[in-house]
């Protein structure tokens, strides 16, 4: 019995160190996982949150990398996988009272898209 892998066809895109927290991306990965790619435009375009203006330019990118790099069709691209990985911390301090200081956290991000084709 000899197994055949198939190639199975895949666009990327990743974004490194975005100064997001990857929970508020994770809200809107969510509402685009296992889409078609038209349809989740629409969705990123239209959904009030900070995040989706940075996905939007990331679901760009990777349907212009299916397109150009791998040659697939862009009618039949779908949105396989998104997520979002905390990045590196960026540690700033704040005055407060008695001459005390807080810390204040800026989160970052890494959020990778792949995009696959329908069959």
């Amino acid at each position: 019995m000899q197994e055949q892998e198939i190639a199975v066809k895949e666009a990327r895109a990743n974004l490194r160190f975005a100064r997001i927290s990857a929970r508020k991306v994770k809200i809107v990965a969510d509402l685009i996982r296992g889409k078609d790619v038209d349809e989740a435009l629409a969705i990123v375009k239209f959904t009030p949150k900070a995040a989706s203006e940075v996905i939007e330019k990331l679901l760009k990118s990777a349907i212009a990398n299916a397109e150009n790099n791998h040659d697939m069709k862009h009618e039949n691209l779908y949105v396989a996988e998104i997520y979002a990985n905390q990045g590196p911390i960026l540690k700033r301090i704040r005055p407060a009272a008695k001459g005390s200081a807080v810390r204040i956290r800026k989160r970052t991000s890494h959020i990778t898209i792949v995009l696959r084709e329908r069959d």
